[in-house]
């Protein structure tokens, strides 16, 4: 049984791509999955993922598991997956996929970053002001402007500069805890634990 994650992410440079995959190898890793890593594809942008993911599913071998991991992009106001990037995006869920094949980094993957102050501190070092982050137990309901305004405005007098996604983001993701991002909410609960449950 092979185990294959698309996920949305990392643009256009093989640069990027390789970040991606060492930042979500890393983030596996120190959540318990040495011995039995899943693929990780670095896909670009979100249709692309999607693209990738529904050409994958349909070639898959039988015990074979093809996964979709992408940003919601925007608060989640149905119970189905699929019906949210239905509506949101036009994607049409491909014949016999289901919810446990498509997970979202709500509302994208910066939001995994709240779960880890610690670890944004670490990695962003003096003039990391954690108290412009998004003050609230809810990470999941942060919406997209005001998380990434409050990350410019707690890293920008830091040595790293202002945070910026392709030059931050899959670095930021190695430094980190594994098991903070996997409770950060519902959705990143429901990824962690399908994990554990089939790897």
């Amino acid at each position: 049984m092979k185990t294959t994650i698309y996920i949305e992410g990392g643009g256009k440079t093989k640069q990027l791509h390789s970040e991606l995959r060492h930042g979500f190898k890393t983030l596996f890793e120190k959540a318990g999955f040495s011995d039995k890593l899943p693929k990780v594809v670095a896909c670009g942008s979100r249709n692309d993922a999607f693209g990738d993911f529904k050409t994958a599913f349909k070639k898959k071998k039988e015990d074979d598991i093809v996964l979709l991991l992408v940003d919601s992009e925007e608060l989640i106001s149905c119970s189905s997956k699929w019906e949210h990037v239905k509506n949101r995006d036009s994607w049409n869920k491909p014949l016999n996929a289901s919810e446990k094949n498509i997970f979202f980094m709500v509302i994208c993957m910066e939001s995994w970053f709240l779960a880890d102050k610690d670890g944004l501190k670490k990695f962003f070092g003096t003039g990391f002001d954690v108290v412009k982050l998004p003050q609230t137990v809810s990470l999941e309901s942060v919406d997209k402007s005001t998380l990434y305004d409050g990350l410019k405005k707690a890293t920008k007098n830091t040595s790293k500069g202002e945070y910026g996604k392709g030059q931050h983001s899959f670095k930021i993701l190695t430094y980190l805890d594994a098991h903070k991002v996997e409770n950060h909410g519902e959705y990143s609960k429901e990824f962690f634990a399908y994990l554990r449950n089939e790897l």
